[in-house]
């Protein structure tokens, strides 16, 4: 046991194995300590952790674990773990936490984190923590949680240091030094006129490198990629990525300076919204890994009935040719090669779509060379994979004409498929319909529908007397 204390550090090596899981051994010991209410033991180890290796510690733990952990280490629990955790586990924790440890905990935080955990709170709580936190910090904690969820307002830290434009270098190092509620890690600092309103800024390496007389409104910069407080995070993230920002100030509707958006914030944002993107392309909604059996079977069922509705749409396509499906057994083998070719090159088409649509990189500038790209491509695969499949029916049968039903098939199915991946996305952000959400849905529809009435049309056209 001396050894595993001695060597349960946050390094990464003690803590993780090859595949990123928790040491068995380790957790093993914590989940030991927890048992036979260790606290001092428990507070030495989470004490060494950073707040995201907490979070997987956190994540590792049953349900009853998690909460005598947090019970055991009181005051010493490090509440900016819970900003690395699944939504259920964070309000687990802090339904069962006391508001007043809460309250307590906020005055180390960022305000951008304790935001991040208020903002899922009921509202009953939030106004009994915020009712019992210094004045100066409640302003900044509820001026953030009254912007729009999701917008650059919520994710900002009001922590900043701004200085007036008149002030000299000198004037502005001694501030620093001599102020001890100033944010522990910034990369520039912000210039405010009298009214409050955002003059510029001045970069940490420009402002040490400037002599002690130089005046703050001499090395101001002014092109700053401000951020409306109401701007969507995503949008806030597309501008971090297009300037290689590292901060940049947050304004309201009269250009006050309200708060600074970070990259660490960013980093989380494109993490967020790239997963959210994932999730809904497969019609999953925003669940969690944590959340409970009926949680997430609720969450599937919207979707999972959409699918069985244009699964009834499919099937009586088939249904208008089963006269001819019963003259030629052959035609309901090859039926599902090419309705799943059709499909997966509609899901490949929509997925760089959606993506695309996402990242603002189709516009209206672009998006009619991208939809001839995608026909184009849609239309070469097709043609390819006629070739082959139709050698392989007509081996596989004995029946040349076949082999030519299904090549033609698969080459219009294939190409309405990757019009359908293209267009459909399309059409719904036009229509203000997040595509992420729909695309998927109404892509299969189309494929199955087009895949099906053009192989069994043709077979009946061609093949059935």
């Amino acid at each position: 046991m001396t050894e595993l204390i001695e060597t349960t550090t946050s390094d990464t090596a003690d803590l993780y194995e090859e595949n990123g899981a928790l040491k068995t051994s380790y957790l093993n010991e914590i989940v030991s300590a927890i048992e036979n209410d260790r606290a001092e033991f428990l507070i030495s180890e989470i004490g060494q952790l950073h707040e995201s290796e907490l979070g997987d510690l956190l994540e590792a733990l049953d349900p009853e674990q998690r909460q005598r952990l947090v019970e055991l280490t009181g005051d010493k629990f490090d509440l900016t773990s819970l900003t690395e955790v699944d939504e259920a586990i964070r309000l687990e924790i802090v339904d069962a936490m006391p508001n007043e440890q809460i309250a307590e905990a906020f005055r180390d935080l960022d305000s951008d984190d304790a935001v991040f955990i208020l903002e899922d709170m009921e509202e009953a709580d939030q106004e009994e923590i915020l009712a019992k936190i210094p004045v100066q910090e409640r302003v900044g904690l509820q001026r953030a949680l009254d912007y729009p969820e999701d917008s650059a307002g919520r994710r900002m830290q009001t922590e900043f240091i701004a200085v007036p434009p008149f002030w000299s270098i000198g004037q502005t190092i001694d501030y620093m030094r001599e102020t001890e509620d100033l944010p522990d890690r910034f990369s520039e600092i912000f210039a405010i006129e009298p009214t409050f309103r955002l003059a510029g800024a001045v970069e940490l390496d420009k402002l040490l490198r400037s002599k002690r007389e130089t005046k703050i409104e001499d090395i101001l910069s002014e092109n700053l990629h401000a951020i409306p407080a109401t701007m969507d995070q995503e949008e806030a993230a597309l501008v971090f990525e297009q300037y290689d920002l590292l901060s940049a100030p947050v304004i309201d509707e009269n250009e006050h300076l309200v708060g600074v958006l970070t990259i660490d914030d960013v980093v989380d944002v494109i993490q967020q919204e790239a997963e959210e993107d994932i999730k809904r392309l497969a019609g999953v909604g925003d669940e969690e890994l944590s959340d409970n059996v009926l949680e997430t079977t609720r969450s599937r069922f919207t979707w999972l009935f959409a699918n069985l509705i244009t699964a009834i749409v499919a099937s009586m396509v088939i249904g208008l040719f089963n006269a001819t499906i019963e003259q030629m057994v052959a035609l309901a083998v090859l039926m599902p090669i090419v309705a799943s070719m059709g499909g997966n090159a509609g899901t490949q088409t929509m997925t760089v779509a959606v993506r695309a649509l996402s990242m603002r990189d189709i516009d209206t500038y672009n998006a009619r060379r991208i939809i001839r790209r995608e026909s184009l491509i849609g239309l070469i695969n097709g043609f390819v994979f006629a070739v082959l499949i139709g050698l392989i029916a007509t081996f596989w049968f004995g029946s040349q004409l076949l082999g030519i039903v299904i090549a033609v098939a698969m080459v219009i199915n294939m190409f309405f498929a990757a019009l359908a991946g293209i267009l459909i996305p399309l059409g719904l952000q036009k229509a203000k319909i997040d595509p992420a959400i729909a695309s998927s849905v109404f892509v299969t529809t189309v494929t199955d529908v087009v895949g099906f009435f053009a192989f069994l049309g043709l077979a009946s056209l061609w093949m059935i007397n």
